[in-house]
């Protein structure tokens, strides 16, 4: 029997704030259940208090308080610390894995139609882009192909 998808470190922190992220409240409502939304605060509980007492944990904390905004870069440290963390519990990591895929499949799913006419010779593009790059149009790479 396989165990199911882990996910790093940097992944479950972003899914805990994701909240702090999102441009407000609004937002996170379009895009996850209520109760996907509430597991994210239990989440979020957790991580704090496993990493309770780590003076930049601490600072990252104290911000949030103020500001309700988190950063990439407070993402990342508090990913670091978490990645420890879950090396020196595995049954901690196991947890908040679970916690987080919870969440995901909580997350909503983009089914709304895009209508796009074109006439004449025009070309259009349409995407939907949630994370990652998107190549749109037409796409020339020119010089030599590599040697076999």
């Amino acid at each position: 029997m396989t165990d199911p998808v882990s996910l790093t470190a940097g992944a479950i922190a972003t899914v805990a704030f994701q909240k702090f992220i999102e441009s407000g409240a609004g937002e996170l409502g379009k895009k996850y259940t209520m109760e996907a939304i509430a597991k994210m605060e239990s989440l979020l509980k957790r991580i704090w208090t496993k990493l309770r007492g780590k003076p930049r944990i601490e600072e990252v904390k104290a911000s949030l308080d103020q500001t309700h905004k988190i950063t990439p870069e407070q993402i990342n440290q508090i990913a670091a610390y978490l990645q420890v963390a879950m090396d020196d519990d595995p049954q901690f990591a196991n947890e908040i894995q679970l916690m987080a895929q919870q969440i995901n499949a909580g997350k909503i799913q983009d089914n709304s139609s895009m209508v796009q006419n074109n006439s004449g010779n025009a070309k259009g593009w349409q995407t939907k882009v949630e994370g990652g790059t998107a190549f749109i149009g037409d796409n020339h790479i020119y010089g030599k192909s590599p040697e076999a």
